[in-house]
């Protein structure tokens, strides 16, 4: 494995797009700023040369079905083709794979993990290589997530003003979920606040010790939370208890444990 030669073959990759478009100048940022945690959360569990290199290359790959997805459908809408399956598409069925890893030995692993990140949850079977790269590639999907959540304008990710968000609504069943320590599925939020407080409950589905600790230490959650100008006196205070709650699992979750 190359990362530095992997990382020339996917920009010649990316040539056959408009990398002009937003969209995919953000999935292209996304991409590298994965690889980044990769690397992070690789050296803190202190992997071999091999596994950070190969979950280097995981993190460079486990998006390259975003590009195509806008491409074909205008869209980043999983319910039209799930990301995943179309990156696996294009890098197993469409060999691509091979012009990044020329070695079979690790396609097991690639396409498990890759397989496994876009998954609402991780397949509970799965066993050593094969888990440790689906735990590593979904911990540093998630660490650029929260990047993205602290960077990039409220409007452009809920389609509503900051000054909105403030004014809404948490619904009870959200802020139940949340103080649980239950990840919150899509499909269960109703407001643009629950929606906020999704993206903070990622948090409940970090695998490693390792994750939480960079995440403690960037000061993320009080970064998200303190984002938006809070009106609504109610959700205010429920804030301010799912800060206390947030705050209280990382340190818990971390403390005395090295992975």
């Amino acid at each position: 494995m190359d990362f530095t030669q992997a990382k020339k073959i996917f920009a010649g990759y990316l040539k056959q797009y408009d990398t002009k478009n937003e969209k995919i100048r953000l999935k292209i940022v996304h991409t590298y700023g994965v690889t980044d945690a990769a690397r992070l959360i690789s050296k803190g569990l202190g992997l071999s040369d091999e596994d950070t290199d190969l979950a280097l290359h995981i993190a460079l790959l486990h998006d390259i079905g975003r590009f195509e997805q806008l491409k074909r459908y205008d869209s980043f809408d999983d319910s039209i083709v799930p990301h995943a399956e179309l990156s696996l598409s294009i890098l197993f069925e469409d060999h691509l794979i091979r012009s990044f890893i020329p070695e079979r030995g690790y396609d097991s692993i690639i396409y498990t993990a890759i397989k496994n990140h876009g998954l609402y949850q991780m397949d509970d079977s799965l066993t050593g290589k094969e888990r440790l790269h689906s735990m590593l590639i979904r911990d540093a999907d998630k660490l650029d997530n929260f990047r993205v959540k602290e960077q990039d304008s409220i409007h452009a990710m809920l389609d509503v003003e900051a000054e909105e968000l403030g004014a809404e609504a948490i619904s009870d069943h959200i802020l139940t979920s949340f103080l649980n320590r239950c990840p919150i599925k899509n499909s269960d939020r109703v407001t643009h606040m629950d929606m906020w407080i999704s993206y903070l409950g990622y948090i409940y589905d970090l695998n490693f010790p390792e994750s939480r600790r960079i995440v403690a230490g960037r000061g993320t959650i009080d970064k998200l939370i303190d984002r938006v100008p809070y009106s609504n006196e109610a959700t205010r205070r429920k804030m301010e208890l799912i800060r206390q709650a947030a705050w209280n699992f990382l340190s818990e979750s971390t403390a005395g444990s090295s992975r």
